[in-house]
């Protein structure tokens, strides 16, 4: 059976859709292509991307039987820059070395060239107008974005793109894991005199992604309870932080790794990684904020893990997006 596909910014294939494969694995099929045309990616890295998604048999853009998105891919290209395509940044590219990213540095000493490391303008994957990845362990999301030349974000470069400006590490290095909320709660006190989110020093309803609202049957989760009910990303052109960076508020939370000790960050270069980190809100926060969600906010331990674990968390609202570190 053969029909057209629209995919990413508004580009067509004529398709085939295999007899006997479900409805979520024709919407990962279709993602894989997005991510081949958008991000030029090899046959040997789409081989790794179908490898880690077939063996999880949930990460994906959510349960296509039960998720209710406000707004559709082609609703979204209708209302962001350029049909989305407005969303390139071509200074940001050569900077990068890779479409849809944004340098991450500190503006009041340094400059865009100056940066280090780059992160993701959108959720994975990111490609504007797509809806996010979700049902994503922390461990999947490090594996994706290796796959993709790229690797799981530290928490403070989240907590720089989101608030502008990116600062040193931060970490308290030499705790347990069992330490990590008590020290996550003096972190928070400690910079709750400046809190701000990625659009301005006020949490203001209706500029992010986060209108939508939970499916009826969603009670404390589930794939078959549990809608992925976000937006395409890019849908909201104003929830932008100062560093270029789309939809850290709202839309899906996101999967970051909060090292424990030197050795375990990732902007170091570290296979070792730390513990979990949960970022940003979700897309019910206008309706219902479930928890503080500014910039530089930690989390508590929330269904911790160490980020390789083979049992890290996830859920229906819960994705990620990728840093990549310059040479």
């Amino acid at each position: 059976m053969r029909r057209l596909l629209t995919i990413g910014l508004g580009f067509v294939f004529l398709a085939t859709a295999g007899w006997g494969q479900s409805a979520f694995e024709q919407q990962n099929e279709l993602m894989f292509r997005q991510l081949e045309q958008v991000h030029k990616l090899t046959p040997a890295q789409m081989a790794e991307f179908r490898k880690i998604f077939a063996r999880s048999g949930f990460v994906g853009q959510g349960n296509p039987a039960i998720s209710r998105h406000p707004l559709s891919s082609e609703q979204c290209r209708a209302r962001a820059p350029g049909g989305g395509a407005g969303y390139a940044n071509r200074q940001f590219e050569r900077i990068c070395g890779g479409k849809y990213m944004a340098p991450l540095y500190d503006p009041r000493t340094e400059r865009p060239q100056d940066a280090k490391a780059c992160i993701d303008l959108f959720e994975f994957p990111n490609i504007p107008c797509t809806y996010p990845v979700v049902w994503v362990k922390a461990r999947e999301a490090a594996e994706i974005c290796a796959a993709a030349g790229k690797r799981i974000c530290d928490a403070h470069e989240w907590e720089g793109a989101c608030a502008g400006a990116l600062e040193p590490p931060n970490y308290r290095f030499g705790i347990g894991a069992g330490s990590v909320s008590s020290v996550a709660k003096a972190f928070n006190a400690q910079n709750a005199a400046t809190k701000s989110w990625s659009y301005g020093p006020a949490y203001k309803e209706g500029v992010c992604a986060a209108n939508s609202q939970k499916s009826a049957s969603c009670g404390g989760g589930g794939w078959n309870n549990c809608g992925s009910n976000t937006y395409p990303t890019g849908s909201f052109p104003d929830c932008r932080s100062p560093l270029g960076v789309y939809d850290l508020n709202g839309n899906a939370a996101e999967h970051m790794n909060l090292p424990l000790a030197p050795d375990q960050m990732a902007s170091a270069g570290s296979t070792k990684l730390g513990v979990t980190e949960m970022k940003g809100s979700w897309f019910i926060f206008d309706r219902y904020r479930a928890h503080p969600d500014w910039c530089r906010w930690r989390a508590p331990f929330w269904h911790g893990s160490r980020v390789l674990s083979a049992n890290s968390h996830s859920n229906y609202h819960l994705g990620f997006r990728c840093c990549k570190s310059l040479d």
